[in-house]
Parts: C-alpha cells; sequence; structure tokens
C-alpha cells in the first residue's frame, strides 16, 4: 500500500515553473533597496552588533566565553543589504532597527565561530546572537 502512494505521488502534475522576472526588474529593486533611508542611529546599531561579536566582554563575561572569533567589516555591509532589503519587502522606504534584528541571525550565524567550551556545552550561534541583540542597545 505505502508503495503504491509513493509511486503515485511522484507521478503527479509537476507544478508551473514561476515566471522568470526580467533583469531589469531585477536591477531596479536593487536600486530601490539601495536608496532606502538608513538613519544614522541604525547604521551604527549595526556596526555595534557586529563589533560586539569582535569584542563581546563589555557586553557579558558568558558572550565573551562564547565567542572566539566574530564578524570582520563584511558582516556590517551583509547587515546593512540585508535589512535594506527587508524593509523594502515589508512596503518601507527606511531601515529600522526591527529590519536589523530580524535578519542578524541570518547574516551572522555562520560569521561566527564559538569558542570550545560554548561548542561543549551545546550553545549554538542563534543563542550567541539572541544574547547580542538583548545586550547591544538600539541606538
Amino acid at each position: 500500500m505505502m508503495a503504491w502512494f509513493c509511486r503515485a505521488e511522484a507521478s503527479s502534475d509537476i507544478p508551473a515553473s514561476p515566471t522568470p522576472l526580467p533583469q531589469e526588474s531585477v536591477f531596479a529593486a536593487r536600486r530601490d533597496i539601495l536608496q532606502l533611508h538608513l538613519a544614522d542611529a541604525v547604521e551604527q546599531y549595526m556596526v555595534q552588533l557586529v563589533m560586539a561579536t569582535r569584542n563581546p566582554a563589555p557586553y557579558g563575561e558568558q558572550l565573551a566565553s562564547w565567542l572566539e572569533f566574530g564578524g570582520s567589516p563584511r558582516a556590517t555591509i551583509a547587515l546593512d543589504r540585508c535589512s535594506r532589503a527587508h524593509a523594502w519587502l515589508h512596503g518601507r522606504d527606511f531601515v529600522s532597527p526591527d529590519d536589523v534584528q530580524a535578519v542578524a541571525a541570518d547574516v551572522l550565524r555562520h560569521r561566527l565561530l564559538l569558542s570550545f567550551e560554548a561548542e561543549a556545552n551545546g550553545v549554538t550561534p542563534d543563542q550567541v546572537i539572541g544574547e547580542l541583540l538583548a545586550a547591544v542597545p538600539v541606538g
């Protein structure tokens, strides 16, 4: 009975592929995203988040013990671009700290090298990022 179900599922109609976007639409979206307003305070917040991954001691002893290496300057650039895209996708013409926080885990997760102690205790990059977001003040 189970084998029949799997074969029937595999032989069902394949949905049509979505219509490709014209290249100019993609370029126009990129221009719009890069033109979104970014307040100095939000930009500083991004910089402070990334700097906190490189020098976590001022934000707590536990956080400092979890991080071996933090994000590079490219992490700040990625955080900026992804925050802008998040705001644009939500129909706003400005970037807010909420946009930064919404993309922080996806941007930083693979850029952090956790300490042996953190890994041995089952600490995940997402937990570290959550602590960073709680510890670094918004503007």
